[in-house]
């Protein structure tokens, strides 16, 4: 007897993204809300998809003050970001913006979360990426801490070592990341559940499992 496929849900978020951690977050909640609901089906394939929001932004990134004051006329954001972190704490996220000096490139990260995917660890690197940046202040345009980030997600270290050094893997992830700009997303947090239903922004877990329950029937 065979049993119906997975459901599948692509995720374009970027890591430097806080609406995006927040999304995570909830789809988790989403999740587990599915799987109490519904213990008869497969648990839902998680793949994360590459999505910049700068993608114009140098290799080694800037300055986070000289890059807040040009998008929002403040070195300091003009509190926009209370509101996030208000919404990060109800989902267990401490967000440190202050602690970020840096607005990176996000290219490698990306091709590092795109590697760890056949490894079955995506979702650990995608994790530890964002918590690393918005949490801890990491600076995600330095090798050295990108290594230590992807390797303590569960990658093992020659590999990350050769996705840092891999330009072909990056042209790939900025190709794919052209491709869902091309399509008509233009915002992320973005779920695209079994190819077929969009969801946009960091919906409430309610809002994302009606989605999830949708694509399944």
């Amino acid at each position: 007897m065979s049993h119906p496929a997975a459901l599948q849900i692509d995720i374009a978020s970027d890591i430097v993204c806080p609406w995006c951690y927040i999304g995570k977050r909830r789809l988790e909640h989403a999740l587990a809300l599915f799987a109490q609901k519904h213990p008869d089906k497969q648990a839902p394939q998680i793949n994360w998809l590459p999505f910049q929001l700068n993608p114009t932004l140098p290799a080694d990134g800037m300055s986070r003050a000289d890059y807040l004051q040009r998008k929002f006329g403040s070195a300091d954001g003009g509190g926009i970001y209370e509101r996030v972190s208000a919404e990060g704490t109800k989902e267990g996220l401490a967000f440190d913006f202050k602690a970020i000096t840096r607005q990176p490139n996000t290219l490698k990260a990306h091709a590092l979360v795109a590697a760890a995917q056949p490894l079955g660890v995506q979702s650990q690197v995608k994790e530890e990426l964002m918590k690393a940046y918005f949490c801890e202040g990491a600076d995600l345009t330095q090798n050295t801490q990108l290594q230590a980030i992807a390797t303590r997600a569960g990658m093992p270290a020659e590999a990350v070592h050769a996705v840092l050094n891999d330009t072909a893997a990056h042209q790939n992830i900025a190709a794919q990341d052209a491709e869902l700009r091309r399509i008509g997303i233009s915002g992320v947090p973005f779920f695209i559940l079994n190819k077929s239903i969009g969801v946009s922004g960091a919906q409430a877990p309610e809002a994302l499992l009606s989605a999830m329950e949708q694509a399944v029937t």
